[in-house]
Order: structure tokens, then sequence, then C-alpha cells
């Protein structure tokens, strides 16, 4: 599971850094960007629906790490 939640961060910043490349490169000629940061937000919803539809499945625990400090 922690290889495929890494793979996806993997592609989510590839296609931020893609956005980011296209957007100076060709300075609003073409729709490059668009498609690179409309695909990274798709992707991270899918991510998104994955971890909790894993979480729902029993796939996955949660680590037990308390949410306050003491």
């Amino acid at each position: 599971m922690r290889i495929v939640v890494l793979i996806a961060f993997v592609l989510i910043l590839g296609s931020l850094f893609s956005g980011l490349y296209f957007v100076m490169k060709d300075k609003g000629k073409s729709n490059r960007a668009v498609n690179a940061l409309t695909f990274r937000i798709g992707f991270s919803i899918l991510l998104f629906l994955f971890i909790l539809l894993s979480y729902r499945m029993g796939w996955i625990h949660p680590s037990g790490m308390p949410l306050t400090s003491r």
C-alpha cells in the first residue's frame, strides 16, 4: 500500500512541475499547462478516494499516533 501511495505522490508532483514548466515555456499559447494541472487535480482526488476506500475495506489501519501533543 505504501508503494502505491508513494507512486501516486510522485505522479502528482511530476504533473505539478510539468504544469509549472509549461506555464513558463508556453506563455499561455497552448493548453498543455491546463491539461497537466487538470491531471494533477483529478489524480489527487482519486488518491484521496482510494485512501478512504482502503480504510473502509480494512486494507489500511490508523497508526495510533496521538492527535494532540502532551
